[in-house]
């Protein structure tokens, strides 16, 4: 009985495995670049703000005649990606 479940286990997780997904549209594309520069853009934001956190943290614990805790670098603002634009269409001569 337990080679039986066994078995089913492992053809059922086998054919997920090998399931495929259809290519994505233009559109949804175009919209998970975007999700995934805007995700990128938010961890920089948070590394950001941790470093400050932790300079805040730091000068409260330093002692007298030591260094500074290195400066933060602020990231640039947020700049959506680039996409390919369409091909314009040829004027009518």
């Amino acid at each position: 009985m337990k080679k039986i479940i066994a078995l089913t286990l492992c053809s059922l997780a086998s054919a997920t495995v090998f399931a495929a997904l259809p290519p994505l549209t233009p559109e949804a594309q175009e919209a998970a670049t975007l999700a995934k520069a805007k995700t990128a853009y938010g961890d920089k934001v948070g590394a950001f703000k941790l470093c400050l956190a932790q300079n805040k943290v730091a000068d409260q614990f330093r002692m007298p005649g030591t260094a500074a805790p290195a400066a933060c670098v602020a990231p640039p603002p947020f700049v959506a990606p680039v996409t390919a634009a369409a091909p314009a269409p040829a004027a009518a001569k």
